[in-house]
């Protein structure tokens, strides 16, 4: 079903109508999550909690404060989250309980052209989510450049991107929305406080500073720090830049795959 590994593009720009009626249904359950939690998050963890952090010191990698240090983590963060609630719950509606995906099929459309609009519909929930994110931490003075924050930008949308195709692929080929609670609990939420967003990674013991470096959360993260404070390192940034770029293209193709099989079935 799935044919080449490269989508139609005009026939994926067909489904932007499908999409577009799908978010001006939805998005005002979404401003909840993409604004005030972010907001919610900045002064919890920013403010509130930066004073003691402040007040005892300690290496935060370069940061001025615990506030600029934990800020850009939160927006790599909330990529991860964004892309998990795009990418389960919607995939498995659209395979067992909607099945929109087998109407689709039933189209000129292929399964790569699915996936592609999809994966695009996401990047764009990201693009906004981050986006808002972003403008929620101005007012604080966390900010160093106005480009190093224009760069952060796609750099979290791509950090999403890289679990979005994963996460799509494996949405693809379960049977019980279960399954998610246990991805939430044991990726999700490890990954949440593992990946340097709240503290350097450096202070993990090995194996889970191994473990956390791994997982492209800390990439994200690392690299959206970065460029956020001004600090950039070209080799680390490229290694990280190339490691995301990759992950999507892999789960990009890996969901096509899933897809495309669970479709035959």
């Amino acid at each position: 079903m799935a044919g080449s590994v490269l989508p139609r593009w005009d026939m994926v720009l067909r489904q932007r109508s499908y999409w577009a009626a799908a978010y001006r249904r939805t998005w005002r359950g979404s401003v909840f999550s993409s604004f005030l939690v972010p907001l919610l998050y900045v002064l919890a963890m920013g403010v509130l909690l930066g004073r003691y952090v402040d007040a005892r010191g300690g290496s935060l990698e370069g940061a001025p404060s615990y506030l600029a240090f934990v800020a850009p983590g939160l927006v790599a963060a909330q990529a991860m989250q964004t892309a998990m609630g795009e990418t389960t719950w919607p995939v498995m509606a659209m395979t067992k309980w909607q099945r929109t995906y087998y109407a689709m099929t039933a189209s000129p459309l292929a399964v790569v052209d699915i996936v592609a609009a999809h994966l695009l519909f996401v990047a764009f929930r990201l693009a906004v989510t981050c986006g808002l994110f972003l403008l929620v931490m101005a007012p604080f003075g966390v900010f160093a450049s106005w480009w190093g924050v224009l760069l952060a930008w796609p750099v979290t949308v791509l950090t999403g991107m890289s679990f979005a195709g994963l996460l799509h692929a494996f949405a693809s080929t379960v049977e019980d929305s279960t399954s998610f609670t246990i991805l939430f609990r044991l990726m999700v939420v490890p990954l949440f406080l593992l990946s340097g967003a709240f503290f350097p990674v450096a202070s993990l013991p090995a194996a889970l500073r191994w473990l956390a470096q791994v997982a492209p959360l800390w990439h994200g993260v690392d690299l959206t720090r970065m460029l956020v404070l001004g600090h950039l390192r070209a080799g680390p940034a490229v290694v990280h830049l190339a490691y995301l770029l990759a992950l999507s293209l892999a789960g990009w193709l890996l969901a096509v795959r899933r897809l495309d099989a669970r479709l035959e079935v």
